[in-house]
């Protein structure tokens, strides 16, 4: 990396948020487009006008906007990427489709894959005709590899950053977890017409860093809570039912549909995620490597020990290691 700036790191960040970061991002143009049913789909870029940039489209999990991403889109900008980012439909900037804006609901997971297509053929690659790369995160590594199956010639290399390809169920055995599942959503579906959330699942309520299971680094998560709770608008609570139900069936058909991959893959594992399941991550890694040995080096994810589920976001040795991780997948694959 020695060629382009170096990483944002944990003890200039504060200063770099206000200067660098905070001019970088007024640079940006920030537009939308209707995605399936009219939805109203949002999203970021950074183009360089003065030199031919690669492009990275970035994916990202469930409850995020494009706001969150400032700092990351700083770095890959920085690197040598023009930078693409969505907001799925029901979060972020983008248009939510209940009464009550803080359930997490899709009216079918394929939704945000067609939005992504909609994205990266009529955004993505009108500005930038070269084919882009990918790096999605958690949510958005399912939404990605489905996408990917779907048009398996539309990107050149992806990262997927502890990919939701399974649920993190704890003590619950997953068969139990999905019969509960399949029977709470029976019950809404009879006796009410509005999604409910979830076992234990509520409304946009910040969790203390203490409780955290998403980064060891205090001031990349005091940011980001800061900047959801200055920015209602992309506030959001839990999952209903509904969307659990349409995730689950969307991880089964990434493993039904595994031959359909045919873009090279880097699975980067958060080795201490409690969110998504690692066992279903290498299993995909497993099983891919059989079918497409490009993908996924050694049939194994790519595993950063002891990090939590946002290695974007972590503290600066595993975050550090995740992006750079990325950034040599890409050109491996240029």
């Amino acid at each position: 990396m020695s060629k382009y700036h170096s990483l944002n790191q944990e003890q200039n960040l504060k200063d770099k948020r206000t200067n660098e970061i905070a001019l970088f991002w007024q640079q940006g143009l920030f537009d939308s487009f209707c995605g399936v049913d009219g939805v109203s789909i949002h999203y970021a870029q950074f183009i360089n006008k003065k030199t031919t940039f690669p492009s990275i489209v970035v994916v990202p999990g469930r409850c995020e906007s494009y706001l969150k991403y400032q700092e990351l889109a700083f770095d890959l900008y920085h690197q040598g990427y023009n930078i693409f980012i969505i907001d799925h439909r029901g979060q972020g900037l983008s248009g939510r489709l209940l009464p009550d804006l803080f359930k997490g609901y899709v009216t079918k997971f394929q939704d945000y894959i067609d939005d992504l297509q909609s994205f990266v053929e009529n955004i993505v690659t009108q500005q930038c005709p070269e084919k882009p790369y990918l790096l999605a995160h958690s949510m958005g590594g399912a939404i990605a590899t489905r996408f990917m199956q779907d048009y398996p010639n539309a990107i050149k290399a992806a990262v997927i950053s502890s990919p939701m390809l399974g649920f993190y169920s704890a003590l619950v055995p997953k068969c139990i977890a999905k019969i509960l599942i399949a029977i709470k959503l029976r019950l809404n579906n009879l006796f009410s017409k509005t999604p409910w959330y979830f076992i234990g699942q509520k409304s946009f309520s910040p969790v203390n860093f203490t409780e955290n299971k998403l980064t060891h680094s205090t001031l990349r998560y005091q940011h980001f809570v800061n900047l959801y709770k200055n920015n209602k608008t992309i506030q959001l609570g839990g999952v209903t039912t509904h969307w659990l139900a349409q995730s689950i069936l969307a991880q089964k058909d990434i493993f039904t549909k595994l031959h359909q991959l045919k873009t090279p893959i880097l699975l980067l594992q958060a080795g201490s995620d409690t969110v998504v399941c690692q066992q279903a991550q290498n299993d995909f890694c497993l099983q891919l490597h059989a079918l497409q040995p490009q993908s996924c080096p050694h049939g194994r994810p790519s595993t950063i020990d002891n990090a939590y589920h946002e290695l974007f976001f972590e503290v600066d040795g595993y975050r550090n290691r995740a992006i750079s991780q990325s950034i040599a997948w890409f050109k491996q694959h240029n």
